[in-house]
């Protein structure tokens, strides 16, 4: 479905607006309203109220003339496309329009021919106006958080995919080199409190929040600067973690799993992943649904209970196999878990 256009006709002169509202009508172009103001004042009165798509404003009228209206408008940043309209001996004042942003402008007499030329004009240009992608601030926190969490959870692909997102939203955005390195300075930003957020990264000196070594430059550099600070985000991550290149959780499982004969405590796993424990508790709760401890008594119980399926393994060895100096604290805790003590597990398998 083609989208409809409101149109606004200024004139101080009853005749010229009623005039122009004929030839509209029986342009044929997709307008859904047009509205008649005698007055500058009236339009930014009616403007207020119902906001045109296209203005159509004679350049001479009493209180405020068309020069005026087209400034106004320009200063208050109203998206309305303004033709002026002008007598022959008024042509420089038309001239004049273009630095207020006035698009078109029609010679009196108009003709049918020459006003559908000009909304022709206008509708194409609107067209190209809605089609352009706006500026969406939550866009722009998306993608933020896309390139956060790749760098947070070493995933390079991820990381990846968002910044080649984030380049080619930015591209078409077409923004001047002092609003794009304004856009990734915040977004660098951003990503420091999401990192800063979760205990495990403090920016060093070498990788600044401002982009002082492209000033003046193009937009391409200022995203090429921007990557090679998320590169060492992501490398400084990277190293702090020991190499591995894996989400935290699923290390700090690993961790455990290949450690059950210590006593491995939640601190010991948190500096083993370069993260603050607090921080760490909680995630790892927020992540698995249970608590450090309870999982970390949970794979210590599995590799009990395939332990004593064993008949040559004595208890108290297996106990100390799963990291409890207490046979008495493991049996215990056996118990609590599968609601048969070691002994009686054992029985239940026939195991002497």
């Amino acid at each position: 479905m083609k989208p409809l256009y409101d149109v606004m006709v200024v004139d101080d002169e009853p005749i010229i607006r009623k005039g122009l509202l004929k030839l509209l009508e029986a342009s044929g172009r997709a307008i859904s309203c047009i509205r008649l103001a005698d007055s500058g004042q009236e339009a930014l009165r009616m403007i207020g109220e119902h906001m045109p798509d296209f203005l159509l404003t004679d350049i001479r009228m009493a209180d405020m003339n068309g020069l005026e209206l087209s400034r106004t408008i320009q200063e208050r940043g109203y998206p309305i496309q303004v033709v002026v309209i002008s007598g022959f001996g008024e042509f420089h004042y038309a001239q004049k329009c273009v630095s207020y942003g006035v698009k078109e402008y029609l010679l009196k007499p108009i003709n049918q021919t020459e006003l559908e030329k000009v909304l022709d004009k206008l509708i194409e240009s609107k067209s190209e106006e809605i089609a352009k992608p706006v500026f969406s601030i939550r866009t722009c926190e998306s993608l933020t958080e896309q390139i956060s969490e790749g760098i947070w959870f070493l995933d390079e692909a991820s990381l990846d995919q968002a910044l080649d997102e984030w380049r080619q939203y930015l591209e078409s955005l077409q923004l001047s080199t002092d609003q794009n390195q304004q856009l990734l300075q915040d977004s660098l930003q951003m990503i420091h409190k999401f990192l800063a957020a979760k205990d495990v990264y403090v920016f060093s000196a070498q990788v600044p929040l401002t982009f002082t070594e492209n000033k003046g430059g193009d937009p391409e550099n200022s995203f090429q600067l921007f990557e090679v600070k998320i590169r060492k985000m992501y490398t400084d991550l990277q190293y702090k973690r020991k190499g591995k290149l894996i989400d935290p959780i699923t290390a700090a499982k690993l961790y455990i799993d290949t450690h059950l004969t210590n006593e491995v405590s939640l601190e010991e796993v948190a500096q083993h992943l370069g993260l603050n424990p607090s921080y760490f508790s909680q995630l790892f709760k927020q992540s698995t649904q249970e608590t450090f401890v309870h999982y970390r008594m949970k794979k210590r119980m599995e590799k009990a209970k395939s332990l004593l399926e064993i008949p040559h393994y004595r208890m108290s060895d297996i106990a100390e196999e799963v990291g409890y100096i207490d046979y008495s604290h493991f049996a215990k805790s056996f118990k609590k878990l599968y609601q048969l003590s070691p002994s009686e597990y054992r029985a239940k398998l026939g195991i002497e």
